[in-house]
Parts: C-alpha cells; sequence; structure tokens
C-alpha cells in the first residue's frame, strides 16, 4: 500500500478516530486517503487551531490528539501549537506534509525544514525516507508522547513517501533504544519522604500538573486526609485537589490566592507532585527554598533539582508513587488528627483572607462575574482558558471541585489557546458542557473558530470578560511603566453579538450578574457555540499579585 494509505491504517490501529486539520499541496495525498478511512475530520480555519485543538483533545482524552498541516507555512503554522503543548506535557502528534524528497534542500517551494525548527519543542521529532517507514514511525510517535512525561512528536512525510507503495508491516509494540519511560518508585525513598513529612511541624502539599496528567487525584486527596496537611497548587495543577475542600488553600505565585501564598511561606516541609518549579509559582528559587526541606516526586527525572533544591527525590509515575505512599501510611497505621497548631494557622489565615480581602467594587468586578459562573455551571463541566488577566482572576476565583477538568496554557501562556482547545474538549467529550473563560484580546486570535464549532456541531461556549484593552499588559503600564498606555485599547471592535451571530453561533451581552446567570443557563441548553460578552472595567486589576523577581511573602493585595 502507499505511505499515505498506511498512516491511515496505522492511526486507526492507534485508536486515532479524529482529526484536525487542514490540506494543501504537500499533504493531498494524505487527504485522499483520509477520504476513504472511518477517521473523522475536523476542517481548522488556521493551523495553529488545529494544533490547539489536538492539545485540549489530548488533555481532556489523556491520549494524543492528532493535527494535520501543509508543508512550508502549514506547518511553521502549527509551531504554536506544538511548543505550548511542550511547555504544558500535553500530548499531541502533528502530521506534516513535506515537498518530495529529491526536492528538500534546494529551497523548493513552501519547503521549510519543519524538523530542524521544532526539534528544541518536540519530544521526538520523524521524516520516513521511504513508505515502508511510516507504520513503525507512527507507532513509536504514540509510544513516544503518551508515556512518561507527555509531550507532542511530529512526523514528517514528503510527499513522495505518502505517494510510493511498499510491503507494510504493522507492528503490535516498538521498543526504542535509550527510552526508558517507566522508572519503578524507590520505596526507601518514600518511606524517607513520609518521615520527613511527620517529623515537620508545618508541611504543605504542593500539587502540580502532573497529578492531573497521572490522574493521581484520589491518591493525593488520601495522603492530604491521612496526615491532615493543606494542599496548595500550582496554577497548571489547578483541579489536582477539589477547591471547595477543606485543606485546599488554592493556587500560589505571581497569581496564587493570598492565603495559599501566606502559608507556603510559613511552611517548613513541601510534598512536591509533579511540580516544575516554576517562576510563576515559587517567585524567587533562592527565597522560595531558604527555610524549607523539599520532597520533589516526579516521572522526569531532569526536574529534580532544575530549579529548586531537593532532599529527598522520588523518581517515578507520580500516582504509583502516591499509591506506594497511601499503602505504608495505612500499613502503618499513620493518621494524624485534624486538631493541631499548624492547622489552626491555616483556618485562620484563610478565614483572615475572606473577612479582609478587599474586593472590586464593580457591579461587574471579576470576583462576581467568576463565582456566578461557577455557581451555574455544572460541577463536571471542562473549563478552558484564554490568557491574560481573566486567565489569573479565574486563577482566584473560579473554584474547580471536580478534579481534572481546568485547563490553561500555563507554560508558554498562549494568547488565542483557549477557544481551540475548548473545540478539541467537546470533541473528546462531547456529552460534558466545554466553557472557554477569555478575554477579548486573546479571543480575537483565534475566533474564526467559532466556524469549527458552527459546523461540526461542537457547541462550547465563550465567557468573555470584555475590558475593551489588551488588560495584562495595560495592568503593568499602570503598574511598573508610570500609567505610560500604548498599544493596548482594542476600541471596543468588534462587535462580539454579531461576530456570532455572522458565524451561525448565538451571541449574547451580560449587562449585570443575574443577566449572566440567565445567559449560561441558556447557553447550556443550546446546541450551537454561545459567545457570552461581558463588558467589565477596564481599570480593574489582577490582585493579589506577586510582582516578578521579588519573592512570595512581598505579594501586592489590593487597598
Amino acid at each position: 500500500m502507499s505511505g499515505a494509505r498506511s498512516l491511515m491504517v496505522a492511526l486507526e490501529k492507534e485508536g486515532a478516530n479524529i482529526v484536525f486539520g487542514l490540506p494543501g499541496g504537500a499533504n493531498l495525498p494524505i487527504y485522499d486517503e483520509l477520504y476513504k478511512s472511518n477517521i473523522r475530520h475536523i476542517l481548522v480555519r488556521h493551523e495553529q487551531s488545529a494544533s490547539h485543538m489536538a492539545d485540549g483533545f489530548g488533555r481532556v482524552s489523556r491520549r494524543p490528539g492528532v493535527c494535520f498541516a501543509t508543508s512550508g507555512p502549514g506547518a511553521t503554522n502549527i509551531v504554536t501549537g506544538i511548543a505550548t503543548a511542550q511547555a504544558d506535557s500535553s500530548p499531541m502528534i502533528a502530521v506534516t506534509g513535506q515537498v518530495p524528497t529529491k526536492m528538500i534542500g534546494r529551497d523548493a517551494f513552501q519547503e521549510s525544514d519543519i524538523i530542524g525548527i521544532t526539534n528544541p519543542i518536540v519530544k521526538y521529532a520523524f521524516q520516513p525516507m521511504t513508505a515502508s517507514e511510516v507504520p513503525e514511525m507512527v507507532k513509536k510517535a504514540f509510544y513516544i508522547s503518551a508515556t512518561g512525561r507527555p509531550g507532542p512528536v511530529l512526523i514528517d512525510i514528503p510527499k513522495d513517501v505518502q505517494q510510493n507503495e511498499a510491503e507494510m508491516t504493522f507492528p503490535s509494540e516498538v521498543k526504542i533504544r535509550g527510552y526508558h519511560p517507566w522508572v519503578d518508585p524507590d520505596i526507601g525513598k518514600i518511606e524517607r519522604a513520609i518521615d520527613m513529612l511527620l517529623s515537620s511541624e508545618r508541611p504543605v502539599i504542593l500539587a502540580g500538573g502532573g497529578v492531573i496528567i497521572s490522574s493521581a487525584f484520589a491518591e493525593l486527596q488520601s495522603i492530604a486526609e491521612l496526615l491532615m496537611i493543606p494542599v496548595v497548587t500550582t496554577f497548571k495543577g489547578k483541579g489536582a485537589f477539589p477547591e471547595n475542600h477543606p485543606l485546599s488553600l488554592g493556587p500560589i505565585g505571581m497569581h496564587g490566592h493570598a492565603e495559599a501564598n501566606k502559608i507556603m511561606v510559613e511552611a517548613d516541609c513541601v510534598l512536591a507532585c509533579g511540580s516544575r518549579f516554576s517562576d510563576r509559582s515559587v517567585g524567587t528559587f533562592e527565597e522560595f527554598e531558604k527555610n524549607l526541606k523539599i520532597i520533589h516526586m516526579d516521572v522526569d527525572p531532569a526536574e529534580i533539582g532544575k530549579n529548586q533544591t531537593t532532599h529527598v527525590a522520588v523518581v517515578g509515575d507520580l500516582k504509583a508513587s502516591l499509591r506506594i505512599m497511601v499503602k505504608m501510611l495505612i500499613q502503618k497505621a499513620i493518621k494524624r488528627s485534624g486538631d493541631n497548631t499548624w492547622l489552626k494557622r491555616v483556618n485562620e489565615t484563610r478565614e483572615y483572607f475572606r473577612q479582609n480581602l478587599k474586593i472590586h467594587p464593580h457591579p461587574l468586578g471579576a470576583s462576581k462575574v467568576l463565582r456566578k459562573l461557577r455557581e451555574v455551571l455544572p460541577a463536571q463541566s471542562i473549563v478552558t482558558t484564554e490568557v491574560g488577566q481573566h486567565q489569573m482572576w479565574a486563577s482566584l476565583f473560579f473554584d474547580v471541585i471536580h478534579p481534572g477538568t481546568f485547563f490553561s496554557s500555563t507554560g508558554l501562556g498562549t494568547m488565542g489557546w483557549g477557544f481551540p482547545a475548548a473545540i478539541g474538549a467537546k470533541a473528546a467529550k462531547p456529552d460534558v458542557p466545554v466553557v472557554d473563560i477569555a478575554g477579548e484580546g486573546s479571543f480575537n486570535m483565534t475566533e474564526n473558530s467559532l466556524a469549527v464549532s458552527v459546523l461540526d456541531n461542537l457547541p462550547v461556549i465563550v465567557f468573555l470578560l470584555n475590558n475593551f484593552s489588551l488588560g495584562m499588559v495595560a495592568q503593568w503600564q499602570r503598574t511598573f511603566y508610570d500609567r505610560r498606555m500604548i498599544g493596548i485599547d482594542l476600541k471596543n471592535c468588534p462587535d462580539y453579538v454579531k461576530l456570532a451571530e455572522s458565524y451561525g453561533a448565538q451571541g449574547i451581552r451580560a449587562e449585570n450578574v443575574d443577566e449572566i446567570g440567565k445567559a449560561v443557563q441558556t447557553a447550556l441548553k443550546s446546541n450551537i457555540a454561545t459567545v457570552i460578552d461581558i463588558p467589565i472595567d477596564p481599570q480593574e486589576d489582577v490582585l493579589p499579585f506577586v510582582a516578578p523577581g521579588t519573592p512570595l511573602k512581598d505579594m501586592i493585595l489590593p487597598s
């Protein structure tokens, strides 16, 4: 069979039933075989959105999402999506067309060295030079993408390789020299971690994105409850632990909860689960670890000691590591009482900030708006966000109740990610409501995916906090640049209700909290995409806030 046909067969064998893509000259043989296959194709309006949709699909389904693009500009258009997936450890397979093998390196029409371009931002990149190589490369790509720390894999297929025929062998399993993604956790080190937690007076659990990736929700909650340890999360880890749980303090970091940052500063020991200790989470590295013993659990050994000094390191799948810890605690009959000095301090701190933290007085202040969304939205709904102020307000004011239902571009901070990712999430779980918490600056970048949402019957809700500006840039200009405002005014253009309607979607403008509740309920009952346009105060800042290069203890509170 042809290389293109073998690609379809190999994808079907891997269970890939949906592809997000856009055809072009260099991948037409692939599309001709796609036409004959049972794989659903979702036609995007821009290749970047295809990669974000595949990313959203991968995060929700926990298996690699697949996107197609042609050569040259088609391939380079997915680079941002690939980098986003790599930064957030999201499983993805990107398949690009390439000029024929004899034209590679000759500056042919729509040629780009996509292997060279993406090498720093993929787990691996393949380029078959003969048709017979395609099936094994597809098998390897899925294996690499989904195992260990997940990430994107690129398969770049020259056009003649797509067209040429060969005898094909489809391997049932593959082994890759030098790639050993599974490491059994060291039980001795887990025992040391338990001893360190028990000997500390002020322990904290820091849950990162690894908890969500490994679905270690029950194990994490069991440890927190057995040892009565408060839980904070990174922003990537938001949703790893129910935020209505008595032990939950929410996210730490630049835009973390005030009580979470305060308690993190006072802690003497942290059990870090699947966290990479990013600068946005910990502030300054030196200050964070100053009086803190760190237990670091992660599947990726490269993360151990990269940003913070580690006292006990447990390398291995997080779910497996935490499950062993739970069993050891139960065998030793270890269960702490909730009546202890540290927990009293935690609860007092939480209550203090609940009582004294000022909220923005505007009738459509971010806290009021997002708490109303939480009130109306079913707990199991999937939520994505764009990037900007609205994203950080979601960190502060939108509680994730059902674990693993909140997703954002955290590592790369990609504007325009949330809406196509929401469509990908809806494709993965069509029976679950999906909401994109958006700002208009970010939504503008990929709003043409409304056509995809409508025409492919993937109705999502865009919850648009509209302050008529690039809000986060405006906040930084007010705070750090003496209010020298430039390049932030979006001038109330376009009209998002009319924009939605022009695509055949539903547009609703909500101008008070009651209207927001009714709009969300209307959207939940609808079978088409809905954009809810909510005009908010352009002057509202995201607070609390930890300025770049400063420690968590120096967070700025609303005055």
